[in-house]
C-alpha cells in the first residue's frame, strides 16, 4: 500500500523495517543490531521496565535524538498504557507500559534507543537512587567509580546496601530497594542525606553542588532522582558512539571495568542469568536518623533556583 514500508521481517507479530540502516551517526551499529540486542536481553530488561510509565529517547535518520513520553496515536491498540498527570507540562500524559516482548520490539522498530522508566510502580516508589556524574575529564569514569564507593560506604554506615551499574555514558548508578509505602518526601530526604554523608567522607572528590560551576571538577552526587525523575534502565542502550548499554556490575568488579566494555554488540555474550535482579538486595526500611537528617538539607533544585536568582541580582547591581 502507498505510504507503507515493506517489513524486512516479523517477530512476535511486529513488523520490523529498514533494519540495515545505520542506527545514528557514529553508532557503529544498525537498526538491526538494536533490535537483535533488545530481543536478546528481553528477559532481563522487561522486568526492569514492567508496570513503569516509560519514556524513551528515539533517534530518526538525519534528526537529533528526542525524548518521547506521550504514547503516539498510531501505537497498536494491544499496547498497555497508563495515564498520569505531568507537573512539568501541566497535562495528562499517556505513557506506555513495556510489559512484553512485542512492545519492546515495537519500540525498537520506532528507533527507541534509550529506555527511561519511572521510579514508581503504581503509587509506590521502589528505590533510593544516586546518580554519580563525573566532570568532563579523560579519567571521568574512574572518578565516578570512586564516588560510587563513597556512596557504598555511606550506605553501609547507615545499615543499607544497594546494587550498582554503569550508566552507559560516563557515570554510575546506585540503586537501593526500599520498603513499599515509603513516603516520597522521606525518600527524597534520605537520598539527600546519603549524598551529604558520602560527600563528607571525601569532600575533595565528591560534591552535592547542584550548580555545575560550583562543582570544581568533582564528582556530582546527584540526589534529585526521587519523585518524578527517570533513570536509564539496566540494560538500556545509550545514544553514544558504539552504543554502550547500562550494565550491572558487582561492587568488587566496579573498578575493573569501563563503559565501553558493554555495548549492544558485546553485552549479550557477557550475560549469565540476570545480574541486575540477582545483585539487588531485598527492600529495606530507611533509617529514621537518615530521613531526619535529609529533611534539614535543602532540596537541591530549589536551592539552586534561589541561588541563581541571587547571583543574577548581584550581577545586575555590579
Amino acid at each position: 500500500m502507498v505510504g507503507q514500508v515493506a517489513a524486512d521481517e516479523t517477530r512476535d507479530g511486529v513488523a520490523l523495517t529498514n533494519l540495515d540502516q545505520p542506527l545514528f551517526d557514529g553508532a557503529g551499529a544498525t537498526k538491526r543490531d538494536l533490535v537483535d540486542y533488545l530481543d536478546a536481553v528481553r528477559e532481563r530488561i522487561i522486568p526492569a521496565l514492567r508496570d513503569r510509565a516509560l519514556s524513551v529517547i528515539r533517534v530518526r535518520p538525519g534528526q537529533q535524538p528526542f525524548m518521547q513520553k506521550n504514547l503516539p496515536k498510531y501505537a497498536p491498540d494491544w499496547m498497555e498504557s497508563v495515564s498520569l498527570w505531568a507537573d512539568a507540562s501541566r497535562r495528562q500524559v499517556t505513557y506506555a507500559l513495556c510489559n512484553d516482548r512485542r512492545t519492546l520490539l515495537w519500540f525498537a522498530n520506532q528507533r527507541a534507543v534509550e529506555y527511561h522508566p519511572a521510579l514508581f510502580v503504581g503509587d509506590h516508589a521502589t528505590h533510593l537512587i544516586l546518580d554519580l556524574d563525573p566532570p568532563e575529564d579523560s579519567d571521568a569514569f574512574s572518578l565516578a567509580v570512586r564516588g560510587a564507593f563513597l556512596v557504598h560506604q555511606a550506605l553501609a554506615d547507615a545499615g543499607l546496601t544497594g546494587a550498582v551499574k554503569t550508566s552507559g555514558a560516563k557515570g554510575v548508578h546506585v540503586f537501593v530497594p526500599i520498603e513499599a509505602g515509603t513516603v516520597v518526601e522521606d525518600l527524597a530526604a534520605a537520598t539527600r542525606a546519603v549524598a551529604a554523608r558520602a560527600e563528607r567522607i571525601d569532600p575533595a572528590l565528591a560534591t552535592t553542588a547542584f550548580i555545575r560551576e560550583d562543582r570544581e571538577g568533582k564528582v556530582f552526587l546527584d540526589s534529585t532522582r526521587a519523585g518524578g525523575a527517570t533513570v536509564a534502565a539496566a540494560y538500556s542502550p545509550r545514544i553514544r558512539p558504539g552504543v554502550p548499554v547500562s550494565f550491572p556490575v558487582a561492587w568488587d568488579d566496579l573498578d575493573q571495568v569501563a563503559p565501553g566494555d558493554f555495548t549492544v554488540h558485546t553485552a549479550p555474550g557477557l550475560l549469565k542469568g540476570d545480574p541486575w535482579a540477582e545483585s539487588m538486595p531485598a527492600p529495606q526500611r530507611l533509617p529514621d536518623d537518615l530521613v531526619a537528617e535529609g529533611h534539614t538539607i535543602p532540596v537541591a533544585r530549589v536551592q539552586a533556583m534561589h541561588e541563581g536568582k541571587r547571583r543574577a541580582r548581584a550581577r545586575r547591581e555590579e
